[in-house]
């Protein structure tokens, strides 16, 4: 390896940067040695961090020092460590290293004693030097892994060349003096590589003092400042930059490149990866900034400079910045007064209260700010304090504070100039009933932050994710049900949710199944084709609706959705409650939508104050556009004159098929043996099946129409309609000659029979057997077809017909996935694109 001595100014330099996590141990010290050994770049300075969890030990010393505790087991334990890396990493001859980190040690026993009997300006400098003790041991410990100087590599303490003064700000570095003293400390050492500490440095009075935590990465800018670095590598135990906090958005991405601005707003706003101050040094300059992962080095990592990269979503990123709270001035007497913010924000200044964010109404009515939570009191009051007298003359009403509260940050480049960036994240939250307390956005445009109540933080996250494309929407289900639609409907889920997932960006969690008797719920996604093989199992529970709700609509999940597959009135008695509480049900049960008037309004009326969607398009035609395509007729304004039909699928193919050939009752045993009927055909028979979807039909028209108000002529004769299942079989034949009467009325009239809903301009609402032409529609059907025919002031003289397929668990669980679709793409889901 060159000896060659480092350049006065160097384009061939390379900054690594190696935080706690990169050094936790011997093997982990060791492999961060081969990735700066063999990383490009004719120089190397590489800036270490303290081993992971050394800093907090070092911080626990010192106030264990300053109690008067025994610091002696936490001080050897301590030295052990360092003592046990340094045997594992310096091979044969290990005593020099371990003799240099003894020295150590007993420097921080003595600045331990030291501090026990420290008072005034002496504890906070003894506390400093303390604190940056184990990046001092890291330095040996990093020279050592890399060959140490007879490979090239000289060990730097910053604290010989960084200085930095005391500022309103926080702790400045003199660029001047420590350029300075860096030239002087390089012409004593001519050297190819330098093993740097991070975090520590020296005050202008030659004293030890730290950059603040974390602040090894701002050491590795401020080297690479000083040393004219070509570029600066941060390696973590991440892959990059990630478009938000990855604990709270599982389906984060690592982001290829961001510009300096981007960067900013992003470290500002909480992103773990990045110091705060680690760009300022590297923006003023140009050097470019990446962060990578050294569990996997080969990956690229995320790339900071001046440009950035255009992405496919106006934002990159999102952050959150918990335990803050908003402090709101309000009161009449400010409108037109000027500086009653200068007031206010000097009596933050003078508290000691630094503002997160600000947010005035241009009616100068009102001004709030967001301050840390812990901050909030001491500036209540000194606002309370600052506006006495304008309080007391009744001009301003005084502070009001919410606490409780956190920010949510959306970053990016992208959002310059581009319309609805602000509408799309405001839609999001809506989606996911996440109310906004105050919002800011900068002239820049680079960034929007909304406060919103802690409690709401990931489902926020998420869903704001979500909506720009940069994770799929995410969607918590639970199914009630399992019968024959039910189970359809999960063979389907099974299917399709890997493909919705990689190309809608729709992510469909099943977490809850029930039936009448048994749940199961799960906080991990369910497997939908074997979920209901497992609801007898180990882990299934008595069926509780109120809890199975509760953990659908789970806090850290965006949006919810309950799918109704059964036929119980009991559930359907729950929807309102389940939509006021932002919870979307789709259904193909007709309780709902047929049942008691009373409870059908306040379902749509919660509906509408909640927010949430309730879909029933498979109540009345399984897999049939029915209710869509009525609804659309009347959105755009058409009338509606009329509705006509088959509306069952068992009732159009026994219809379809008589044709006197057969007996009726031979029919109606075929059907029943072919699965088209219900277990009891009567339930068929009596059209109120039927009768439950026209009262659908006629409520989506706004006709405020019952089943009791439908005429329903039933097929079974009084005779058979109390008698057992099996009773009723065996009679059968009772319907055979009224039947074979009516079709031979028909035929000589020239028709045919069908089972047939009508409602009429007048609102009256039949169900029955009636007799129709050759030319009408419906005797043009196949088997078990459904139809219906809109006669409205558009389709007058050639009705608006729905034909297709209306019975079958495969049809209407398709029908009922279709509902869950549509409200999947509502929330905003779409095309899965790379940030």
């Amino acid at each position: 390896m060159s000896t060659e001595p480092l350049p006065a100014s160097s384009p061939f330099l390379h900054v690594h940067k190696f935080g706690g996590s990169s050094l936790a141990d011997a093997g982990r010290i060791a492999s961060a040695a081969r990735i700066a050994a063999g990383s490009p770049g004719a120089h190397r300075v590489v800036v270490v961090s303290a081993m992971q969890g050394v800093t907090d030990a070092l911080v626990a010393l010192a106030t264990a020092a300053r109690a008067g505790d025994d610091t002696t087991p936490a001080w050897t334990a301590l030295a052990e460590r360092h003592r046990a890396t340094a045997l594992a990493l310096a091979g044969a001859d290990p005593a020099p290293l371990c003799d240099r980190l003894a020295l150590e040690s007993e420097a921080l026993r003595g600045d331990l004693e030291a501090l026990a009997r420290a008072t005034g300006d002496a504890v906070v400098r003894l506390s400093e030097r303390i604190w940056g003790h184990g990046e001092l041991c890291s330095a040996w410990l990093m020279q050592a892994a890399l060959g140490g100087e007879a490979a090239g590599w000289t060990r730097l303490d910053t604290r010989e060349v960084l200085v930095v003064r005391a500022a309103d700000m926080g702790a400045q570095v003199d660029r001047d003096a420590s350029l300075h003293r860096l030239r002087a400390w390089r012409t004593r050492h001519a050297s190819t590589h330098i093993v740097a500490t991070g975090f520590v440095a020296r005050t202008t009075d030659g004293e030890a003092t730290t950059l603040g935590r974390n602040g090894s990465d701002h050491s590795a800018a401020l080297l690479a400042d000083l040393f004219d670095a070509a570029s600066v590598t941060i390696w973590t135990d991440v892959d990059g930059v990630l478009s938000a906090d990855p604990r709270l958005v599982p389906d984060a991405v690592c982001l290829p490149a961001l510009s300096y601005a981007e960067a900013c707003e992003l470290a500002y706003f909480g992103a773990k990866v990045l110091h705060p101050r680690t760009l300022a040094p590297l923006q003023a300059r140009g050097i470019p900034l990446a962060i990578r992962n050294t569990l996997a080095p080969a990956r690229p990592g995320t790339r900071i400079d001046a440009r950035g990269e255009a992405a496919a979503s106006p934002v990159k990123g999102l952050s959150i910045v918990d335990g803050m709270a908003v402090l709101e001035l309000v009161g009449s007497g400010m409108t037109g007064v000027p500086g009653v913010a200068e007031t206010l924000f000097a009596a933050l200044h003078d508290a000691g209260v630094s503002v997160t964010m600000i947010s005035q109404g241009s009616s100068e009515h009102s001004i709030c700010c967001v301050v840390r939570e812990v901050d909030a009191g001491r500036g209540r009051a000194a606002i309370d304090a600052a506006f006495a007298e304008a309080i007391a003359a009744g001009q301003v009403e005084g502070v009001r504070m919410q606490d409780g509260l956190c920010v949510l940050a959306a970053v990016g480049d992208g959002m310059v100039g581009v319309h609805g960036v602000a509408a799309r994240l405001f839609d999001g939250l809506a989606q996911a009933r996440v109310n906004i307390r105050a919002i800011a956005q900068g002239a820049s445009e680079r960034n929007i932050s909304v406060a919103i109540a802690q409690a709401h933080a990931t489902r926020a996250l998420r869903a704001a994710h979500a909506a720009f494309w940069l994770s799929p929407q995410t969607v918590s289900v639970g199914v009630i049900g399992p019968g024959h639609v039910g189970r359809a409907l999960l063979e389907q889920l099974a299917e399709v949710i890997p493909r919705l997932r990689a190309e809608a960006g729709v992510d469909l969690r099943l977490r809850g199944l029930a039936s009448s008797r048994w749940m199961r719920l799960g906080d991990a996604p369910m497997d939908p084709a074997s979920a209901a093989a497992q609801l007898d199992g180990d882990g299934a529970v008595p069926c509780d609706l109120d809890a199975f709700a509760a953990h659908v609509r789970a806090s850290h999940l965006p949006h919810a959705m309950i799918v109704d597959c059964s036929a119980s009135d009991a559930v359907a008695e729950r929807y309102a409650g389940w939509l006021a509480a932002g919870i979307h049900v789709v259904t193909p049960n007709k309780q709902a939508g047929s049942g008691d008037w009373t409870r059908y309004a306040a379902i749509m009326a919660a509906r509408r104050a909640g927010g949430s969607r309730f879909l029933y398009e498979a109540t009345v035609g399984a897999g049939l556009p029915v209710v869509l395509t009525l609804r659309t007729l009347l959105d755009t304004g058409d009338t509606l004159h009329g509705i006509d039909g088959m509306l069952s699928g068992t009732l159009a193919w026994l219809f379809n098929r008589y044709d006197g050939r057969e007996p009726f009752s031979a029919l109606v045993r075929e059907a029943r043996a072919l699965g088209y009927t219900e277990p009891d055909p009567r339930d068929d028979l009596s059209g109120l099946d039927v009768a439950r979807k026209l009262v659908i039909l006629a409520r989506e028209a706004g006709r405020p129409l019952s089943l009791a108000d439908v005429e329903v002529e039933s097929l079974v004769p009084d005779a058979l309609r109390s008698v057992d299942v099996d009773t009723f079989l065996a009679r059968l034949d009772l319907l055979d000659a009224p039947m074979q009467a009516r079709l031979d009325a028909a035929r000589a009239a020239g028709c045919g029979l069908r089972h047939i809903a009508k409602l009429d301009s007048e609102g009256r609402a039949t169900v029955g057997v009636q007799a129709l032409p050759a030319d009408h529609a419906c005797m043009h059907t196949r088997l078990t077809d459904n139809l219906v025919q809109f006669t409205t002031a558009r389709y007058a003289e050639n009705p608006l017909v729905v034909q297709g397929p209306g019975a079958g668990p495969e049809v209407t669980a398709a029908g009922v996935f279709g509902d869950v679709l549509t409200i999947a793409q509502a929330l905003g889901a779409g095309p899965r694109r790379s940030p």
